[in-house]
Formats: C-alpha cells, structure tokens, sequence
C-alpha cells in the first residue's frame, strides 16, 4: 500500500506558500475562503522541480483569483512545468478534499488503487474530481488531480494578472527555470495565449 507520493502542483499550489494554507490550515491573504487544512499538518518533506507531458491551460472562473483557472490535459502535446511535494497518501486525500470542496476526514479518504493501476480515476463530474498519474520519482508515484473533460472540450477564459503572477512566483522559486522561461510558458498555455504576451507576463514577475 502507498503510503507517500509526489502530488504534483501545476497551478496555485506551485507556490509553497499558498499549499501551507491546504496543510495547516488558514485563510491566504485576500480570500474569502478559510482552508481546514490536513489531519497532519507536517509540512512536505521535500519539493522538487518537474516536467509533464501534456498541457495546461485556463478555463472556467475562479471565484478567488477572477478569470480562469488552471486544468492539466495529460493527452495534449507539450510540456507541462510544474513542482512535486513529497507528503503523505493521507495528506493527499486532504488536499484533494480541499479543492473539491469538502471537509478533510476519514469519510475522504481516497482509495488510488485505480489511479495507480490505470493512471486515472475520475471520483466525480468536478473541476478538480479526476486523479492522474503522470510519472513515478524515486519509486512512488507523481499524483494530481484536473477536471474529467479534455483540453478542447471546454471554453478557454485568460486567466487574471494576479493569478498569472502567483503561477510565476511558485514556478521561479522551484529553482529550475528563470523568468524568461517562465514566462514564456506560461504565455503559451491555452486561455493565456492570445491574451498574454511574454513581455507583458515578464513585466508581472520582473523584481
């Protein structure tokens, strides 16, 4: 039985800061919503940069950041920048709990026998509902969760300048890219592209 994993963050959650609020608990400046936090509040043992086949992109509305969100399509061409913490199967299923919208205990508890076998387990019609294993790191597996539907399936929506600069925030402090990488990334992505442009998301993350 798994009792660690890498859950693997390609959007708000890139920045160590902001999952500390889906571990401890509390309410991140400027928003409306207190997070319960996990039944264990140990922080991650450990936080490393990745790369994921597939793409982000932005979609729906968030209530917090305004304007769209960020979703993995795990299918689509590309690559996908992101950042893997090193916690528990438990704390997992907490946080998961979390972006689903429901209160962390043992009622949400998720079995990922499915994911781990298949590499996907949808757990309901929600944005953040279906788990995917992309990769395994140093023998467990690389976990997140997306919507059901794919890339092309929905409308995109660009994604608002504050939650642009947090993505950035979280990626630039992974240690692996620098600010025109980033940058760049984050330009191309579905919802940003078109809206976005590198220099103007340079202009969000410059010092």
């Amino acid at each position: 039985m798994t009792t660690e994993v890498w859950y693997t963050s390609y959007g708000s959650n890139t920045h160590t800061d902001r999952l500390a609020y889906y571990i401890v608990g509390g309410t991140p400046p400027g928003a409306a919503r207190a997070y319960p936090g996990c039944r264990d509040r140990r922080l991650p043992a450990a936080s490393v940069p990745v790369e994921l086949p597939g793409a982000v992109y932005f979609a729906t509305e968030s209530p917090v950041w305004t304007g769209g969100r960020a979703f993995y399509d795990p299918h689509a061409e590309g690559r996908v920048l992101a950042r893997a913490y090193r916690i528990t199967a438990g704390q997992f299923s907490d946080i998961a709990a979390q972006e689903m919208y429901r209160e962390p205990g043992p009622d949400t508890d998720l079995d990922l026998t499915e994911v781990l076998r298949d590499g996907r387990a949808v757990l309901g019609d929600g944005r953040y509902e279906t788990l995917v294993r992309p990769a395994t790191l140093d023998g467990l597996p690389m976990l997140t969760f997306t919507a059901p539907w794919r890339m092309h399936d929905v409308a995109w929506n660009s994604p608002s300048a504050d939650y642009l600069r947090h993505l950035a925030a979280g990626l630039l402090a992974a240690g692996a890219w620098d600010a025109d990488t980033v940058a760049a990334y984050l330009a191309s992505c579905p919802g940003a592209a078109g809206h976005w442009t590198e220099r103007r998301i340079r202009h969000l993350i410059a010092p």
